[in-house]
């Protein structure tokens, strides 16, 4: 049986909260802010999202905490700009550029042939500046010491990417994929695959499982209506992800 929402003093006391996450916001950074509005301690995010990084972050406060990893194990899909020519030492925007080239005009053929061999079950190697632990410690952690860790390659899979654009040197994708896939690393591989580098541009989450950008409530607007009293008709009860 699914969990019903609850309420205290008339007030939802759990639920599953679609929050359009803001740039520059880390997924930890949400949690917080959402906890000291909530005023309920057990409040968790459902998938990790990079700080530069948009879209769909669904938040699940008091007993729905306990549907995160059901939320979690969901099929992702991100709209991607990935920028060809420079290679990061993050594999976005925000980091520093390493290699750089002038990449030459690839037919539509060449690139829509090169997007399709990363289509299926693809070995990823983790980025170093990522939240994964290794002993405990935040790749990023480690990153930051100007250590450099060997990381083991894990199986990801990449359901589709479609090229929608390509404005000089950016490439507009749309990708669907598995859980654990870091799409920067996905476009620094592409990049490379083409032998002019690429590192991601932006990356915003359109899905994440049950969850669309559609019904995703910014995070500056749902805190606005917190404050109005005007909230809960975007808490998501949690038996409704047991009807998907």
């Amino acid at each position: 049986m699914g969990l019903c929402p609850t309420t205290r003093n008339n007030m939802l006391t759990e639920g599953i909260i679609n929050i359009d996450k803001p740039a520059e916001w880390t997924s930890h950074d949400v949690v917080a802010k959402l906890r000291s509005v909530l005023k309920i301690k057990r409040v968790g995010h459902t998938g990790t999202l990079d700080p530069m990084a948009t879209g769909v972050l669904p938040i699940c406060f008091g007993a729905a905490t306990k549907m995160s990893n059901q939320i979690m194990n969901g099929e992702k899909e991100y709209d991607v700009t990935l920028r060809l020519g420079e290679e990061t030492d993050t594999q976005d925007a925000t980091g520093k550029v390493l290699r750089s080239c002038i990449p030459p005009t690839f037919s539509i053929q060449t690139l829509e042939e090169t997007l399709a061999s990363f289509v299926g079950i693809i070995s990823q190697i983790p980025p170093i500046y990522s939240a994964k632990k290794i002993g405990g410690v935040p790749l990023y952690k480690l990153a930051r010491k100007g250590l450099d860790i060997e990381r083991a390659p894990r199986e990801i899979t990449i359901k589709e990417i479609r090229l929608n654009k390509v404005e000089g040197n950016d490439l507009f994708l749309s990708v669907a994929c598995s859980k654990g896939t870091y799409v920067r690393t996905l476009c620094t591989d592409i990049g490379n695959k083409l032998s002019v580098f690429g590192h991601a541009y932006t990356i915003r989450r359109t899905r994440s499982g049950f969850f669309s950008i559609a019904s995703a409530i910014p995070l500056a607007l749902f805190i606005e209506l917190y404050a109005k009293g005007e909230w809960e008709k975007y808490v998501i009860p949690t038996r409704d992800l047991q009807t998907v």
